[in-house]
Parts: structure tokens; C-alpha cells; sequence
């Protein structure tokens, strides 16, 4: 417990720095891959911490891990910094102070383990786009994470609420294409590209009375033709196909072209599919890791009574992650009022000192918690073990 006193105390000494990046970054949103603000910002603030960083991983540029060795053995703890924003409405998901807070618990535990005389490592990622094209996708399958012990980050919400689950997904974009004609003159002559996508959503319509209760299945049309007189010789539909395992979304996705295949066939369209986001896999939520994450919210005053399970039901990259190495993804109360994410009014609200000081109690937990597994063995091994039995039942749903 001393120790994490020594956590607690580095948060605060670097208080209103932590602060003052969450605002800085919340006043001048960035799209995904066009975070250049922010990643400087968060790069030169982990650099000032004696962290080593190295940008534009993988060839995106504004991606960087950072990482600081004690120059002795243990546990290699990972923080995930996500810090892009929404078109139009900027950090409505609170990504401003999901970086300040993983930063922050980074810069609290490194001092922690010095004073402790702990060995291991601290890495801080820094994965651009989680809204649209997740940079921990491509970091994951270039194995960027397996060599994590444990990686852990917190989400901004309304309430606390634990680590859950998450829909594996794939983003399929459908381009049909046909023959143009005149409508009123000589439709005959015409192949009707925007015959194939309705076709298509009809096809899915009827696939859903065969799906399992977790399958979701959503699309829109965001090309349907020119004019109405036109015979439409071009017409696509975006779709997101998700369930509750990364093997039966496979099923679904599948069964999804056969659908897409059949609409061209009968209408006589040539067909293109392709993924037009990345995909990703199912959160696999390590549940000793968790459990220790809601130990310290305990200890720290945090009622159980306020404390709600966790069940995402979105898609979301670090599910990517979760299948490398043991991942949490809890969510931490920076906002009063029950406020949904993706909204102004959830934007706005996590901009207030009431947010930041949220933040900066994310930020300390998420510390202990890894605090707690460089200095107990005994966790780090429970940690693993049911990282072992999770991954294999995955690969069996």
C-alpha cells in the first residue's frame, strides 16, 4: 500500500500537466491518422518522464510507442492511449482523456517501482483511429503486444462499470455494377446496379431469422444512382457484421457474401466486396486482471452499489489486443449526469474540472492495478493462466 501512495502522490505532482494535455487536446480535435497535435504533445511529455519513444510505427505516422526499462526483470505492463476524434462533434468519446489518464498512470507507476526496487517495463502505445481504421489492428498482427504481460486502459463514461465483452466485427463494402438506360425510354436495356443492393438487403432481411441472438447485422446504402429516370449502372451498400466470437462473425460474413453473390446473379451485376475498416475481434476481458482493477476501486472508496458489470456492445479494436496478451478496458464516472457517449452533450460535459479530476482517479487506478502485478507474483500467474484457458476457448466458439 505504501507504494501506491507513492503512485497516488506522482499523479498529483503532475496534476495540472495531465490536466492541461486533456484540454489542450479536447480544444483542437483531430480525425484518426491526423493526430499530429496530439501525438507530439503526448510523445514530448513521456520523453520529459525519461521515457524512450519511438514515432510512426508501422509506417502511421501518428502512432509511437514509448517505453522506460528498470534494468531489472518483471513484468512488462502495457498502456494504451487512444486520442482521436469524431467528424463534427470532436471528443465526444472522451478519447482526450483516455491519453492524459494512460500517460498519467504510466508516469505514476514508473515512480512506484523505482522507489520499490521492482524490475520490469512500462510501454505506453500511442494507437490512432479507434474510431474508424484501429491502429492496434495492424499493431497486433505484427505482434507489437505479445510480448506484454498485461495491457490495460480505461474508457470515459457516466459510471463505473467493469471490464465486459465486446462484438468481433467485419466492415464489408458491397459495389454492384450494371448497365445504364434511359428509365422511361429503354429500361430493358439497362442493368439495375441498385436492384442488386436492394436484393441484398432483402437476402439479409431473410438471414436474420437463422442468426444467433448476439448477430448484428447493419448497412446503408451510400451510393443508390444518379436520377431517377437513369437506370442506375452503379449502386453500393457499407455494412458492419458483428457477433459476440471472431468464428461465428466469420460464419455470418460468409453467409453475407453468398447473399451479395445471389443479388448479382439475379440481376445480372457484376459484384466488387471489399473491407472498408479493419476488422476486429471479440473483447476477451482477463478477469483476474479486472478483479484487481475493482479491488483498488474499492479500497479507494468507490461502493460496490456503483460499480456495474460490463457488457460492450460495440466493437472495439483492443479486442485485437485481448487475443495477445491479457487486456481490461473498465470504464471510470468523469461526467454527473448520465450522459451517452458520441453526443455534445457528453463532449462538452468532459471538458469540466469534474472530467479531469475523473481522469486523473482513471489514471491512479489503472497504476495500482499494475502496481499490484509487479508485486504479486502469485496475480501475474493467474493472470496468465486464464489468458491461456480464454484464447482457447475463443478459437473453440
Amino acid at each position: 500500500m505504501k507504494n501506491k501512495q507513492i503512485v497516488y502522490k506522482e499523479i498529483d505532482h503532475y496534476a495540472e500537466t495531465f490536466r492541461s494535455i486533456s484540454r489542450s487536446v479536447g480544444n483542437r480535435p483531430e480525425l484518426g491518422h491526423q493526430e499530429f497535435f496530439a501525438a507530439e504533445l503526448l510523445c514530448s511529455e513521456l520523453v520529459r518522464h525519461g521515457f524512450k519513444v519511438e514515432r510512426g510505427i508501422l509506417g502511421i505516422e501518428t502512432s509511437f510507442i514509448a517505453e522506460f526499462d528498470t534494468g531489472m526483470p518483471g513484468p512488462l505492463a502495457g498502456f494504451l492511449c487512444e486520442y482521436d476524434a469524431l467528424p463534427e462533434i470532436g471528443h465526444a468519446c472522451g478519447h482526450h482523456l483516455i491519453c492524459s489518464m494512460s500517460v498519467a498512470a504510466a508516469v505514476g507507476l514508473k515512480a512506484a517501482l523505482q522507489a520499490g526496487s521492482l524490475g520490469g517495463k512500462i510501454r505506453i502505445y500511442g494507437t490512432p483511429a479507434e474510431e474508424t481504421r484501429g491502429a492496434k489492428v495492424p499493431m497486433a498482427a505484427a505482434g507489437l503486444f505479445d510480448d506484454c504481460d498485461f495491457a490495460l486502459m480505461a474508457h470515459p463514461y457516466h459510471s463505473f462499470e467493469k471490464s465486459g465483452e465486446s462484438l468481433s466485427m467485419d466492415a464489408l463494402q458491397f459495389e454492384f455494377a450494371g448497365a445504364s438506360a434511359h428509365a422511361a425510354a429503354s429500361p430493358y436495356e439497362g442493368v439495375n446496379a441498385l436492384d442488386a443492393v436492394l436484393q441484398l438487403f432483402n437476402s439479409i432481411n431473410a438471414l436474420r431469422q437463422q442468426t444467433r441472438s448476439d448477430a448484428r447485422i447493419h448497412g446503408i446504402i451510400d451510393n443508390g444512382g444518379k436520377a431517377p429516370n437513369i437506370i442506375p449502372d452503379y449502386a453500393s451498400a457499407k455494412f458492419y457484421v458483428r457477433s459476440a466470437s471472431r468464428s461465428y462473425t466469420n460464419e455470418l460474413t460468409a453467409k453475407v457474401m453468398r447473399c451479395a453473390e445471389g443479388a448479382a446473379l439475379q440481376t445480372g451485376c457484376t459484384l466488387r466486396v471489399h473491407n472498408y475498416e479493419y476488422s476486429y475481434d471479440e473483447l476477451l476481458t482477463n478477469e483476474a486482471l479486472s478483479e484487481q482493477f475493482i479491488t483498488n476501486l474499492l479500497e479507494a472508496g468507490i461502493q460496490a452499489e456503483q460499480i456495474s458489470s460490463g457488457k460492450d456492445n460495440g466493437s472495439l479494436d483492443l479486442g485485437n489486443v485481448s487475443v495477445r496478451c491479457p487486456v481490461i478496458h473498465p470504464y471510470v464516472k468523469v461526467v454527473e449526469d448520465r450522459l451517452l457517449l458520441h453526443t455534445e452533450a457528453f463532449r462538452d460535459a468532459a471538458m469540466t474540472d469534474y472530467a479531469l479530476d475523473g481522469m486523473l482517479f482513471g489514471a491512479k487506478m489503472l497504476a495500482a492495478t499494475a502496481y499490484d502485478v509487479y508485486a504479486d507474483s502469485a496475480l501475474l500467474g493467474r493472470i496468465r493462466e486464464q489468458f491461456v484457458k480464454q484464447t482457447k476457448q475463443a478459437n473453440r466458439k
